[in-house]
């Protein structure tokens, strides 16, 4: 199975990620904004057993996520760079798709949490784009 290497912006923090992402993900909601300081996170989705650290130790920030569920946010010390996100609810992690090696390459499959996103947010065309979570995906 395919390996794709990432690393924090210093590279105090390097990870691995097997085989391919179960999803790729533009998410709106406010977490994510203040999180990026931006209009949207890009996680790509990972099973939780198929990302692993190889190198450094995270510092780890715990919220409640819409499901009532935790989500782990994974950083960097030293740079503070935003690695990492595990959701609970769904037992995976969203991977910061700009500290994957060739992740500036992937695309959104899907956007999430629009209703919630900055007036200024600019959508991508014919990415299929829901105000919160498509259905069955909880909430």
């Amino acid at each position: 199975m395919d390996k794709t290497l990432g690393k924090c912006t210093c590279g105090e923090l390097e990870f691995e990620c097997e085989g391919d992402p179960i999803n790729s993900v533009f998410c709106y909601c406010p977490s994510c904004q203040r999180l990026t300081n931006s209009d949207k996170w890009f996680g790509l989705w990972y099973p939780k057993n198929n990302m692993k650290l190889l190198k450094g130790e995270p510092v780890v920030f715990i919220r409640k996520g819409n499901s009532g569920k935790n989500m782990e946010h994974l950083f960097c010390g030293g740079c503070g760079t935003t690695i990492a996100a595990f959701c609970e609810a769904g037992d995976f992690y969203s991977v910061a798709a700009s500290c994957l090696k060739n992740g500036s390459r992937v695309l959104p499959k899907m956007l999430i949490y629009t209703s919630q996103a900055a007036s200024w947010a600019q959508f991508p065309s014919d990415i299929p784009k829901f105000d919160i979570l498509p259905p069955g995906m909880g909430g």
